[in-house]
């Protein structure tokens, strides 16, 4: 890399002086003896302006070259123009063109979502998905600073697993030598083993459902952070949640408030995410649903009509625990009330929590405390039809110093989305998995 190498995001600590943009055209007008220009450089976009005298004659011809995505190095002196993107424009001295681009499919007009789909690679591109795609990847770097400062030891989950953590209809399946294999639905029951080794840890990967779903909120693959910490319950779970929620939204509006504005997205919605976040047990969601007309009966999980009636209701996230246990998997620990502490049998409540997103962007966190119990654990594997084999070192944690432990996952891509405001989760990953899409 070229030392001292000038980017745009970087120009205001360069005003005055003359610099090297290297990057591409995003779009081009002329007048007369003057000739615009607003190059992007992966890092941001600059008005570039050609006048005739200020900037070579070649130059000045070569500008009839361009075509929009031509890749370029422009030099010239930068200089404050608040009507500029990113408030400072260059008055170009020379241009040289490194490769002309061939007439770029994505123009300004609006295309079909199976077009911009089918031409992924160049849509991101475009400001509002590069915009996004910056905003998931400070989200992901805030999610590993809050765990790293805390002391949590990042752990990593296979991607490859025997068995089921979320139930078998949702797996996919893979031949791995003489054995079947199945893609991973969460990396939590290994983060559990890494809770027992270091008191506290996270995983951080690809998860993958088979799910025939084509909802704007589902993805077949996408990245979850998971932590998991020993001798921690079900409170200990949601006052970790409500920080690290916190701690995320915080960041990206210091660091990404220009994407975000990119994005149109109300500030003024994230800057009022500060814990602590209501919580309300289950039955108390029930009433809430009530009052707004879409009731659903006892032991139903939440739909979007149920998660966005919460979000008018709160305007921000907003924890529901003790959801019914029958909707939540074998590993929950249970209680027979509300508050209570857990049974050594199959109780009426899961000692669970979900996080539900305000703007009906739905459950970003879903966890709980565990099952910590070996024979109640036994029992509960049996219960959901699972092979008892394939579970024998998950059992372990239970045989060997078992403690009280918690944890939950994030989901990045409606994280991602909520705190962008995009409509849809394809727009959160650069390249989304969903029912009919696997290229490119």
């Amino acid at each position: 890399m070229t030392p001292n190498r000038f980017y745009i995001e970087d120009a205001g600590k360069h005003d005055g002086q003359v610099v090297t943009v290297r990057g591409w055209v995003y779009n081009l007008r002329s007048s007369g003896k003057i000739k615009f220009l607003v190059a992007r450089d992966g890092t941001g976009l600059m008005q570039c302006v050609f006048f005739k005298g200020e900037c070579s004659d070649e130059s000045f011809e070569l500008f009839g070259k361009l075509t929009q995505e031509t890749s370029i190095e422009l030099t010239g002196k930068l200089r404050k123009e608040p009507r500029s993107p990113g408030g400072y424009e260059m008055g170009v001295q020379s241009l040289k063109i490194v490769s002309v681009a061939e007439p770029y499919p994505i123009s300004p007009k609006d295309h079909g979502v199976e077009f911009l789909m089918e031409n992924r690679h160049l849509w991101i591109r475009s400001s509002r998905q590069w915009a996004a795609l910056r905003v998931r990847a400070e989200i992901i770097r805030a999610v590993r600073e809050f765990f790293d400062q805390r002391g949590f030891i990042g752990f990593d989950a296979p991607v490859l697993t025997p068995s089921a953590c979320e139930g078998t209809s949702t797996l996919f399946k893979t031949d791995y030598f003489e054995e079947e294999a199945y893609l991973t639905q969460s990396g939590q029951l290994y983060g559990e083993t890494g809770a027992m080794a270091f008191g506290k840890c996270y995983v951080f990967g690809p998860t993958f459902r088979a799910e025939k779903s084509k909802t704007r909120k589902h993805l077949t693959e996408f990245w979850m952070v998971e932590p998991e910490v020993a001798f921690a319950d079900l409170e200990d779970n949601m006052l970790l949640a409500e920080q690290f929620i916190e701690h995320i939204v915080q960041t990206v509006l210091n660091k990404r408030a220009a994407e975000l504005k990119t994005l149109e997205r109300d500030l003024s919605k994230l800057e009022v995410i500060r814990a602590p976040f209501p919580r309300l047990s289950y039955d108390d969601a029930l009433k809430v649903l009530k009052k707004h007309n879409v009731e659903i009966p006892w032991g139903e999980d939440f739909g979007a009509p149920h998660e966005t009636a919460l979000g008018v209701e709160f305007g921000k996230p907003v924890f529901v625990h003790h959801m019914p246990a029958q909707i939540k998997a074998f590993y929950f620990k249970q209680s027979d009330t509300v508050g209570g502490p857990g049974v050594e049998g199959t109780g009426k409540y899961a000692l669970g929590c979900d996080l539900i997103a305000p703007d009906g962007y739905g459950e970003i966190i879903g966890g709980g405390q565990r099952e910590e119990n070996a024979e109640v654990l036994r029992r509960r594997i049996q219960e959901h039809g699972l092979p008892e084999a394939d579970y024998k070192w998950y059992m372990d944690l239970r045989r060997y110093g078992s403690v009280p432990h918690s944890g939950f996952g994030l989901g990045i891509e409606r994280t991602v989305a909520w705190m962008t405001g995009v409509e849809h989760v394809r727009e959160t990953i650069p390249y989304p998995r969903m029912l009919n899409t696997l290229r490119p």
